[in-house]
């Protein structure tokens, strides 16, 4: 059976919030997109509903060069790469579906923000934080529960999943499209390779 990955991908901007989470949280990374694509070219999260305004958030479709990510010629980030089965695969497909088909119901999370900050429980059925959003994808996919409210997992929380890091640096480095061209070529390298080791200890 092929294996198929869902990507969660953690970044840090020089952003006002995103700063002001850091100085509380002291989090590395302050900011949760996921994607089906391994090159991200098109990754799903809740932020700016247009780049320049702060104050309007909702379900937003992301690229490493536009949006808020397009202001940073640097931008600070890790992608994971979470292996699932075809049918959490597919219960990944369909809820992404769901809130791009009703993307205009959702809104930011901003309350449950403000209460995430003091460790407080505050979840709505049409509003969400950007790793609330990412873990709710998760969990109701069957692939991971952290046992914690939805709005109170950060980011940083985000790394006690099950995953490979595949990359970690710089997203608007070429290494990290390097990475994903030669992606398969790696892993058919690895599986000859270990398929030689078993032949010489025979």
């Amino acid at each position: 059976m092929k294996k198929k990955y869902v990507y969660i991908v953690l970044t840090k901007t020089n952003t006002v919030l995103s700063n002001l989470i850091r100085l509380i949280k002291h989090d590395e990374y302050t900011h949760a997109s996921i994607s089906l694509d391994n090159d991200l070219n098109t990754m799903y999260s809740f932020g700016r509903k247009h780049a320049y305004n702060p104050f309007i958030g909702c379900f937003v479709k992301e690229n490493l060069y536009k949006g808020v990510f397009g202001f940073h010629d640097k931008l600070k980030g890790l992608v994971l790469e979470v292996e699932v089965t075809e049918e959490q695969y597919d219960k990944v497909r369909q809820l992404l579906y769901e809130f791009i088909s009703n993307s205009d119901n959702y809104k930011y999370n901003y309350l449950g923000l403000i209460n995430s900050l003091f460790d407080k429980e505050s979840c709505c059925e049409d509003r969400f934080l950007c790793s609330e959003f990412v873990y709710y994808i998760i969990n109701k996919s069957g692939i991971a529960d952290l046992d914690k409210p939805r709005n109170l997992v950060r980011p940083q929380d985000l790394l006690d999943i099950k995953s490979v890091i595949v990359f970690k640096g710089n997203l608007k480095n070429s290494q990290i499209k390097k990475y994903n061209r030669n992606k398969f070529t790696n892993r058919y390298a690895d599986m000859v390779k270990r398929l030689e080791e078993l032949y010489m200890l025979q």
